[in-house]
């Protein structure tokens, strides 16, 4: 399934599930998205986060000294990922997505469309996440 604004569409082709609000990290988000942890307390943390259409995460950073990143896994819905200075990239179901640490890049659903990806944080030395400015609207309307 691709771009849909019919939740129960995309509910049904969401695998993992849409989860809860993503309350603790909504400051960082346009738009309302959710968590569904997936791998417990494991030493490598695995999410599916579902936007809501036209919902996406600010622009941010995962730091690491060696090793870190963040491996994508789209899996319903249609969606945007950029790298700073560089074209957008469209995500539909099975894109994966390899972002290396130290990278500046944002990620979310389109403007007409749920999204979901499993987000996999890559371990490392010296982990960190570091969020900056939102994606402005007029970046996001530009796609």
């Amino acid at each position: 399934m691709t771009a849909t604004t019919d939740h129960n569409a995309f509910d049904s082709a969401n695998l993992f599930g849409q989860g809860a609000p993503n309350d603790a990290y909504a400051q960082y988000f346009s738009g309302r998205s959710f968590l569904n942890p997936l791998s417990g307390q494991a030493a490598v943390g695995v999410t599916n986060v579902t936007f809501e259409p036209g919902c996406r995460n600010n622009w941010h950073i995962h730091r690491a000294s060696s090793g870190g990143g963040q491996i994508l896994l789209c899996i319903a819905g249609s969606g945007w990922y950029q790298v700073e200075g560089q074209a957008p990239v469209s995500l539909e179901p099975g894109s994966v997505v390899v972002t290396p640490a130290n990278v500046k890049h944002w990620h979310g659903a389109k403007a007409d469309s749920w999204f979901s990806h499993v987000a996999i944080a890559v371990p490392g030395q010296d982990t960190s996440n570091e969020w900056c400015e939102p994606v402005s609207d007029e970046e996001y309307a530009a796609l």
